[in-house]
């Protein structure tokens, strides 16, 4: 599975696979991972805004 469709299955753009297991475990690990990508764009934007507007 290549990084683009893994990030769009863990922000709910992409469907994801019917024969993954559904647990917990599984679940809070998506969880996880949805908020350090959320985390590290909000941080990439923040870089680029600075940049741009830098004195």
């Amino acid at each position: 599975m290549g990084i683009w469709k893994q990030i769009a299955t863990y922000l709910y753009l992409r469907k994801k696979d019917e024969e993954t297991p559904n647990t917990t475990w599984i679940k809070y690990m998506h969880g996880i991972n949805r908020l350090s990508i959320l985390l590290f764009l909000f941080a990439l934007i923040v870089i680029i805004v600075r940049l741009l507007f830098k004195k």
